[in-house]
């Protein structure tokens, strides 16, 4: 059958085309993708090609198809998986399969298997490892969004702490301890924050920073202080850039402890030695933010290595645990996992917002793959109605306005429901 969709052909070569896909294997799953969140991992691939370390080195012959943040329906299921997933399902999946030792992955490596397409076909070792998930909930984009926030998720779940003479870690961030998120108000961030405010395990204060005061103002208004107050949670918006010892600063803020869990999710050099610098004891840094850069470093202060016993990790993703928890997690209305998306669009804009994404403000852009739509922001969905003559975006606005400016299963329901013409 004919699909159509973005793919890799070289470093900065994506192109929105249509091709054909291969009838499925008894082994294999046709899906029908309904929506993809961008990810910067995608933009490193994109822009890296064969250089980065899950794209093949014929992607110009077999080019790969872009996405790994997707969900959909299932089509059509290969004889060998009929008695676990049927047509008609919901679907979304973990793209960190990690199968038999590669670092292949759906996004990146795969000719056709991604979530910038309107149909692709989910391969064997998928549901092998179980990475294919049924979703039983009611809007695709919150399933698209599990995977992203199932890789912050992975980040709470990976630290550790230790005690003197034990040689085995305590697993997860400190209980009622203090958490720092550096640069923490974009939307991985963001996806941080609702996580550590919801999940069991809390901490007694979280502090984000940042040094875009709009994105701040953004989060505080989605995260009031005054409300986790009440729930015995010290939160903090930090703008950095107002201080001339930012590290000072946030001593300061925490009662001169340090923090016991500090999340870097930007590749910056200050920001990374910032974030060592504020660690208390047994301190524990996760460098969430993949750079781009193999040669990339920061400074980092070896003597509080040595004698108060902070440590420094990375996590890259979450595995499917994760995802299910954050699935639940949002099933329950615990955590909101819109507060990361602040832009919508069309399979027809997923080519260009991919290559561009750094330039272009704001959090999460949501890609719809049966819909033709040009980026938009969703507090510019008005503008763009006057801009297009179009008054369904003026519905879509005032949907999401009474949604304190989030996007929202009403908002998919009526997107789907009025702006594909196929």
């Amino acid at each position: 059958m004919k699909a159509k969709g973005v793919r890799l052909h070289a470093a900065n070569d994506l192109r929105l085309e249509e091709f054909e896909l291969p009838e499925i294997t008894d082994d294999e799953i046709l899906v029908k993708v309904v929506s993809d969140s961008i990810c910067m991992s995608t933009y490193k691939c994109a822009i890296l090609g064969t250089e980065h370390k899950r794209v093949h080195e014929d992607v110009a012959e077999h080019p790969a198809i872009m996405g790994h943040e997707f969900a959909g329906d299932i089509v059509k299921v290969g004889k060998n998986h009929q008695d676990q997933f049927k047509p008609g399902m919901k679907f979304t999946l973990q793209p960190a399969l990690n199968y038999k030792g590669t670092m292949w992955s759906p996004g990146y490596s795969y000719e056709f298997f991604g979530g910038d397409t309107t149909y692709c076909v989910i391969p064997a070792e998928v549901m092998e490892l179980g990475c294919l998930l049924e979703y039983k909930g009611r809007a695709y984009y919150e399933a698209s969004l599990a995977e992203p926030m199932s890789c912050s998720i992975g980040a709470f779940h990976a630290a550790y702490h230790t005690q003197m003479g034990v040689y085995t870690h305590e697993m997860g961030i400190k209980e009622n301890g203090k958490l720092a998120i550096m640069a923490g108000a974009g939307p991985m961030g963001l996806g941080a924050l609702t996580y550590a405010l919801h999940r069991d395990v809390r901490p007694s204060m979280v502090v984000v920073t940042d040094i875009n005061q709009e994105r701040l103002d953004r989060a505080e208004e989605l995260f009031p202080v005054a409300d986790y107050k009440k729930e015995g949670i010290d939160l903090h918006f930090v703008n950095t850039g107002n201080f001339e010892d930012p590290v000072a600063e946030l001593i300061k803020i925490s009662g001169g402890t340090g923090y016991d869990d500090v999340l870097c999710y930007a590749p910056v050099s200050s920001v990374v030695t910032q974030s060592s610098a504020i660690l208390g004891r047994d301190g524990c840094l996760n460098f969430f933010a993949g750079p781009t850069d193999k040669k990339f470093s920061a400074e980092m202060n070896f003597y509080d290595v040595h004698y108060n016993s902070t440590h420094v990790m990375g996590t890259t993703g979450g595995n499917t645990a994760d995802m299910i928890e954050s699935l639940e997690l949002t099933a329950a209305k615990r955590i909101n996992p819109a507060v990361m998306v602040t832009h919508i669009g069309g399979l027809d804009a997923a080519a260009e917002t991919t290559l561009n994404l750094p330039k272009i403000p704001g959090g999460k852009k949501l890609i719809y793959t049966h819909l033709s739509m040009p980026l938009t922001a969703l507090d510019e969905l008005r503008k763009a109605a006057e801009e297009r003559n179009d008054d369904r975006y003026i519905a879509l606005a005032d949907i999401v306005d009474a949604h304190q400016g989030l996007w929202c299963p009403e908002a998919e329901e009526y997107l789907l429901a009025n702006f594909i013409t196929e």
